[in-house]
C-alpha cells in the first residue's frame, strides 16, 4: 500500500461511509428478531423507572461486549482468520473446541425457543382472530416446524434472501407499531414511585434477556474480517465506530417499541402474557380494539419468529454437524441429515411440551451468549499478549465483566 493509499485509508477510517451505514443497519438487523417481541414482558414487568434504567444500561452493555468480541477477531495473525481461529491461535484446540461448543449450544435453543413461539402466535391467532376451535397442539406444531424446515431445506438461498429482505419491513412496522400506540399510553406508571427495595433485583433478573435481545454476535466474525480486510490495521476504528452506531440505533428503535408497548399494558397484562407465553404483539392483539393491531400484531409475530428460526436453524445445523464429523469417519452427508432429524424433532417436542419462552432464553440461550461476548473477551485482553494493544479502557472492562458476571448470577438465580 503507497503512502498516498494508507493514508486515504486512515482519514476514510475517522469518517462515515455509506459502506459503514450498510453495515451498522446490517449488524442492527441482526440483532432485531424475535428477541424483542418478548422483551417488553419481563423488563417492564416491575414497572417504569426500572426499565429506564435497563434502557440506561443497555447501549452501553451492548456497545462494549460486541466492540470486545470485534477486537478479539481483529487479534489474530491472520487476516482472513474468524472468530474460531482466532479462539485456537489464543487458547489451541482445545479451546477452540470449547468454544465452538459453546456458540452451537448458544444458538441451537433458540430453535427450540421459536418452534415454541410460533406454534403458540398461530395457535392464538387463529381463536382470537379467526374463531376458529384450537388443532391439537403435537399437529399443529409438527406442520408448522415441518413446513419452515422444508422451507429452508428445499429453498436455502430464497429463504436466506427472503428473510434478509423481511427484516426492514418488520422493522418499520414495529417502528410504526409503537407510534401508533402512543395514543394508549397510561402515564400513571411514570408518576408511581419506584419500590426502591425490590428496583436492584428487577433490573438485575432482567439483564439476560436484554443482553438476548441486543446480541449481535453472529455476525461480528465477519464484519471484524471485512473491516480488516479493507482498512488493515486501522480496522479497530471502523469496528469501534460501526459497533457503537448499532448499539445506539438497537437503544432508540428497541427500547422505544418496549416503552410504548409499557406504557399501553398494566404490569398484570405483561404478566398475563407471560402465564400465556405469548408474544406481546399476540397478547396485543388479543386485548386490542383496534383491528389493524388485531390482525398486523400477529402476522408481524409470525414474520419474526419466522425470519429468525431460519438462520438459527441453519446455524445450528451446520455447527452441529461440523462438531460431530471433526470427531466422526461417518460421511458428511448422513451426519447432516441425522443432524437435521434431530433439530427438527427436539423443536417439535419443545413445541408440544410449551415450556417457558421466557425461562429458556434466559436460562439456556442467554447464558452461552454471555460467556462468548462478554466474558471470553476480557479475559483475552487481560491473558493473551496479542490482545494487548486491543484492550479497552480499564473501567469499560470491569463494566463489562460485572454485566457478564450479572447476567450469569441472574440466570443462575432464576433457575432455582
Amino acid at each position: 500500500m503507497t503512502t498516498t493509499s494508507s493514508h486515504a485509508v486512515k482519514l476514510t477510517s475517522r469518517k462515515w461511509t455509506y459502506q459503514d451505514f450498510s453495515w451498522c443497519l446490517s449488524l442492527f438487523g441482526t440483532a432485531v428478531g424475535a428477541g424483542i417481541l418478548f422483551l417488553p414482558i419481563k423488563a417492564g414487568a416491575g414497572g417504569f423507572w426500572p426499565l429506564v434504567i435497563l434502557a440506561i444500561l443497555s447501549a452501553p452493555m451492548t456497545w462494549l461486549a460486541h466492540k470486545g468480541m470485534a477486537r478479539f477477531v481483529l487479534s489474530a495473525k491472520d487476516p482472513e482468520s474468524d472468530i474460531t481461529d482466532a479462539v485456537e491461535e489464543h487458547f489451541g484446540k482445545t479451546g477452540a473446541n470449547i468454544i465452538t461448543f459453546a456458540y452451537i449450544f448458544a444458538i441451537y435453543p433458540i430453535v427450540l425457543i421459536y418452534g415454541v413461539g410460533i406454534t403458540n402466535t398461530v395457535d392464538s391467532f387463529m381463536i382470537h382472530q379467526l374463531g376458529l376451535p384450537s388443532i391439537p397442539r403435537w399437529l399443529l406444531s409438527g406442520v408448522l416446524i415441518g413446513a419452515m424446515t422444508l422451507c429452508v431445506v428445499y429453498g436455502k438461498d430464497l429463504m436466506l434472501k427472503a428473510t434478509s429482505a423481511m427484516v426492514y419491513p418488520l422493522v418499520i412496522i414495529l417502528f410504526a407499531l409503537s407510534v401508533y400506540l402512543i395514543p394508549s399510553w397510561n402515564m400513571s406508571m411514570v408518576s408511581t414511585s419506584p419500590d426502591w427495595s425490590t428496583l436492584p433485583k428487577v433490573i438485575w433478573l432482567a439483564i439476560p434477556l436484554i443482553v438476548f435481545s441486543f446480541n449481535h454476535s453472529p455476525i461480528i466474525s465477519q464484519f471484524s474480517k471485512e473491516q480488516r480486510r479493507v482498512y488493515g490495521d486501522d480496522a479497530v476504528k471502523k469496528t469501534d465506530m460501526i459497533t457503537g452506531g448499532a448499539a445506539l440505533m438497537l437503544l432508540v428503535f428497541v427500547m422505544f417499541f418496549v416503552f410504548s408497548v409499557v406504557l399501553s399494558l398494566s404490569p398484570a397484562q405483561l404478566a398475563m402474557a407471560n402465564k400465556q407465553n405469548i408474544s406481546v404483539l399476540s397478547y396485543l392483539a388479543n386485548t386490542h380494539s383496534s383491528p389493524i393491531i388485531s390482525y398486523l400484531g400477529p402476522i408481524v409475530a409470525f414474520s419474526a419468529i419466522a425470519s429468525s428460526y431460519f438462520g438459527t436453524f441453519l446455524g445450528s445445523c451446520e455447527g452441529i454437524a461440523g462438531l460431530i464429523h471433526s470427531r466422526s469417519s461417518a460421511p458428511r452427508n448422513k451426519i447432516e441429515k441425522g443432524v437435521l432429524v434431530f433439530v427438527v424433532v427436539t423443536a417439535w417436542i419443545a413445541a408440544i411440551i410449551n415450556p417457558s419462552i421466557l425461562d429458556m432464553i434466559e436460562i439456556v440461550g442467554a447464558t452461552m451468549i454471555v460467556a462468548i461476548l462478554f466474558l471470553m473477551p476480557v479475559y483475552s485482553m487481560r491473558k493473551v499478549p496479542s490482545m494487548k494493544k486491543y484492550r479497552t479502557s480499564l473501567p469499560a472492562q470491569i463494566f463489562t465483566a460485572v454485566c457478564g458476571f450479572a447476567a450469569l448470577s441472574a440466570v443462575v438465580y432464576s433457575s432455582f
